[in-house]
This record gives C-alpha cells, structure tokens and sequence, in this order.
C-alpha cells in the first residue's frame, strides 16, 4: 500500500470584483501547491470562514500561511497609527489567525512565508515594522526591482536554530517582496534568519514541533535550502517524531 500524503492547508488570497471575476474571488499562485507535491504532501486550498477554522485545521495534519499584497491592521499588535502604506484584508487575517490558533494549540506543523511569516509573528506576540525604509536607515530594496524568481539579497541563517538544520547552511539567496518585518518577538520566539541591513527575515518558535517563519518565497526554489524548508515541514506534517534533529 502506498503510504498517504499527509494533508497540508493552503490559505488563499481574496479579491473583490473585477480581473478573474464579476464576483469576489480567491486566488493562489500554483507554485505554492506545486511545492507542496513536490515535497511529498497533498495540498489543500482553505477558504476564508473564521468560525470554520478550527474545524478545518481538524482534516489537516500541517499549515502554511501564504504571502499576500497587504498587511496585518496594526491593531492588532497594539498600535493605533496605521502607517500611510498599511492595506489591509481583514477578512483574511480574521480567518488566517482562528487557523494559526487552532494549528498551535494542537502543536501542528506550520509554515508562515512572507506576510504568513508576519502574521506568525504577530500570533505569537510579537510586533512589527510598518514600514521599513522609515526604521532603517539605508535599508536594501527589500521590495525588489528585479523579478520574484530571482534573488534580491542574502540572509545570513541563525546557528543552532532548527531552520540552520534544516537547510544546512549559513547563508541563503533570497527573493524579497515586502516593505513590512517583524520587529520585536513574543515569549520563546526566536530570530532564525538577518538581511544584511538588520532585517528580520525568519522566526521560530522554540515550544513546538515545527513553527517556522521566513520572509522569503521558497516555493520558488532559488536557492538549494528553499525545497529542504517546505520538504521538512511536510516531513513533520507525515509523523517525523523529532524534526529538530540535525536533517
């Protein structure tokens, strides 16, 4: 018998009226899924209904938040002044954070990527920059010139952490598309991965089995490490008892 696919969730963007449709629609990038199968998983799309998500997260045995061209209201975490650049959906992150919740208060595998990376660190309270060229001086082009398939900085990997395990390097080549990172970190939360102008680019939680966030898209696998992250946490996902061993 075949062994199963372990079941990974998806969350999707939403859209109103207009482009694809007449009506309101969601919509994800096909290399998210793609990566999942390619990583050994079965993924599964996961529409928007908050009082459905714990629910929904019951039939999954991992996470991943997916990026998106908006960001977490700062209220949120604790702040009153949006900044001038701050768009916000609020729908989804009603949604994306009762799914985040119900996946770790049942210690399940989760991935956050971009503003999943941001929306993780804000779960696990923590805060964030709004904007960064107005935190950091001489800050790089974190919302990169150049196309998303190919890199736009390096980051240098946290040794010791269990993303350093995971994909056995010290640095990766990353693309990048935000103008948002996570600025200070909930209780037993750790920094994993730095740009070279002091920018956050990946978290985890030191509590759980694997609850990893990065600032960067690895699903579209420019660097060797990109695969090894989704790869691992499709492997947590599948019953690995210890994925913070050495991989």
């Amino acid at each position: 018998m075949v062994a199963s696919r372990p079941i990974i969730g998806l969350t999707l963007d939403w859209n109103a009226a207009g482009g694809y449709s007449r009506l309101p629609w969601y919509a994800l990038r096909e290399n998210y899924a793609q990566a999942v199968v390619e990583a050994g998983g079965l993924p599964v799309m996961l529409a928007h209904q908050p009082d459905l998500a714990a629910e929904m997260v019951d039939h999954l045995q991992g996470l991943i938040i997916t990026g998106g061209d908006f960001d977490v209201d700062p209220a949120y975490y604790g702040e009153s002044k949006n900044h001038q650049r701050v768009e916000t959906k609020d729908h989804r992150t009603a949604y994306e954070l009762a799914a985040l919740k119900a996946a770790l208060e049942r210690d399940m595998p989760v991935l956050g990527i971009c503003g999943g990376q941001q929306l993780l660190n804000v779960a696990l309270g923590g805060t964030l920059i709004q904007h960064i060229p107005d935190a950091i001086p001489d800050c790089l082009a974190h919302e990169q010139p150049n196309p998303r398939t190919q890199p736009g900085h390096a980051v240098t990997i946290t040794e010791g952490t269990l993303l350093s395990r995971i994909v056995g390097a010290s640095t990766m080549r990353v693309n990048s598309a935000h103008h948002q990172a996570a600025k200070t970190m909930g209780p037993r939360v750790v920094v994993n991965a730095l740009a070279p102008d002091g920018v956050i680019e990946g978290i985890e939680a030191t509590d759980r089995q694997f609850c990893v966030g990065v600032q960067w898209h690895p699903e579209y696998a420019i660097d060797p490490g990109d695969m090894k992250i989704i790869t691992a946490l499709v492997a947590a996902a599948a019953g690995d008892d210890n994925p913070n061993k050495t991989l």
